[in-house]
């Protein structure tokens, strides 16, 4: 399996674990722009989640979570602004940016972060 596939294959257990545990209803897989890819769309009662799922073979170089970049929040921001723009039925809903790591053979799901909150300089 390459590392597509397990990408893949790690952002739908991500999803099925977030519909199983917090109730979540999956909109979108893979949703692109020009300049950024949110691995997953996904929204509750009052709120929408665009989501990065980060996989790691192991936790012994740190784990997926502290590999995301400035750069890439940065671009996640930008792209929730575009999902707005483009899907004004889901305008009513708060929207969060959210991590969710992977880790290993198992797939076992190690961290979610629901929302980050940062400054983008």
């Amino acid at each position: 399996m390459n590392t597509t596939q397990i990408g893949r294959l790690a952002e739908q257990h991500a999803a099925n674990y977030l519909i199983k545990n917090h109730g979540y209803q999956l909109l979108a897989s893979n949703w692109r722009t020009r300049t950024c890819e949110i691995d997953l769309v996904m929204q509750n009662e009052r709120s929408l989640y665009f989501i990065e799922v980060k996989f790691r073979k192991n936790n012994l170089n740190g784990g997926g979570i502290a590999s995301i970049s400035p750069q890439k929040i940065a671009r996640m921001y930008s792209a929730v602004s575009e999902w707005q723009i483009t899907h004004p039925q889901y305008s009513n809903l708060n929207p969060n940016l959210s991590v969710i790591e992977v880790t290993g053979k198992n797939l076992e799901i190690t961290n979610y972060i629901e929302s980050i909150d940062v400054d983008i300089e």
